[in-house]
């Protein structure tokens, strides 16, 4: 049966008030997720009740996905901003200080021995490149392959590097203290790796708050090796084309989505499609005709959910990026259903 792709929008800065979440609701919002990696533990526990205040008030049952951020290495304090040049050397240290352009801190505390000679490192969604020319006991040198504006508190990615991290980071730890107190519907667990992953998480959870639903988030290499042992044990999974779009080559990412879409759907397993869906519209009123096409893809290989990130959190249309989302969803699965010849179901469906 063909049911109504749901979409999920990240609140932030540009969609936190009761005027523009309204405006959202009307539009086909669904879920809010809550991005732990950014905000205040005040301020998502203030989104929560607006949402919940809302749904009385409009009759709706829009429902909160809280996204914990797991294990993330990022780059430490800056003196200023840094443009990189490339060919330029530096290093990357685990030391307590200001960064400048000859040594920028990083707050990766394991081993570096798991970090090898010419691996590549990946700063801010790759839009930096490094590759390392040695290591040494609390630094890596470095060169830059692809240059750009450095600054704090960036993502950093080694796909290559054997890295030491725990299923749920002690950050993981007292947030979730937020979900065991304000009850979110669903959590998504970062960087999942395997089914113990998720096994871990509900540990925690699940004696405390019985109801809720676990999305898998699948964006590194472990956690394909391991996706059916994944998809069994979480309630859904969301292909999070951003970090994964780093960790395996960025042109195989749409065949792997679509994989992970049709393992789900055999499963009978909601699969969430994110990152950069209507991207654009961050800035621009409209979007791309690849973007729309995007969307419509996810929607006939069958992801119940599209996810929205920046576009809704510190985009300047968040209303206007849930009207389009709608506008698509609604065209593409008509011609779905002229296709396949099908009604469907009553209401929004989702299987959760």
């Amino acid at each position: 049966m063909i049911s109504k792709t749901e979409i999920i929008a990240t609140l932030g800065p540009s969609s936190s008030s009761l005027t523009t979440l309204r405006k959202m609701y009307a539009s086909g919002l669904d879920v809010v997720r809550l991005n732990f990696s950014h905000g205040t533990h005040l301020g998502h526990i203030r989104r929560i009740r607006l949402i919940r205040s809302l749904n009385k008030k409009l009759r709706r049952a829009v429902k909160i996905m809280m996204d914990l951020e797991g294990y993330r290495v990022r780059t430490g304090r800056l003196s200023g901003a840094i443009q990189l040049k490339k060919r330029a050397q530096f290093y990357l240290s685990q030391e307590d200080l200001i960064g400048n352009a000859k040594i920028v801190p990083f707050d990766y505390k394991g081993s570096l021995s798991g970090i090898k000679k010419s691996n590549l490192i990946y700063i801010d969604d790759g839009k930096i490149v490094l590759k390392v020319k040695s290591v040494e006991k609390k630094r890596l040198k470095v060169i830059v392959l692809v240059g750009g504006l450095l600054c704090a508190h960036k993502g950093i990615n080694i796909p290559e590097g054997a890295l030491e991290f725990k299923a749920i980071t002690d950050k993981d730890k007292k947030d979730l203290k937020i979900a065991i107190e304000e009850r979110p519907d669903y959590i998504a667990q970062s960087f999942v790796r395997c089914a113990q992953d998720l096994r871990l998480l509900k540990e925690i959870v699940v004696p405390r708050h019985k109801k809720c639903k676990f999305f898998a988030k699948i964006e590194n290499p472990q956690a394909l090796v391991n996706l059916d042992e994944i998809i069994d044990e979480a309630d859904g999974v969301i292909v999070a084309r951003g970090d994964l779009g780093i960790c395996i080559p960025i042109y195989t990412v749409p065949v792997v989505q679509k994989e992970i879409i049709k393992k789900c759907r055999k499963k009978r397993k909601p699969v969430v499609v994110a990152t950069q869906m209507l991207d654009s519209m961050t800035e621009e009123n409209i979007p791309t005709r690849a973007e729309v096409s995007d969307v419509a893809n996810a929607i006939l290989d069958g992801a119940t959910h599209l996810l929205l990130s920046a576009e809704t959190a510190i985009g300047r249309h968040p209303q206007a990026v849930i009207e389009m989302m709608n506008k698509v969803i609604k065209n593409t699965e008509i011609y779905e259903r002229k296709i396949k010849k099908e009604k469907p179901v009553t209401g929004k469906g989702s299987w959760l």
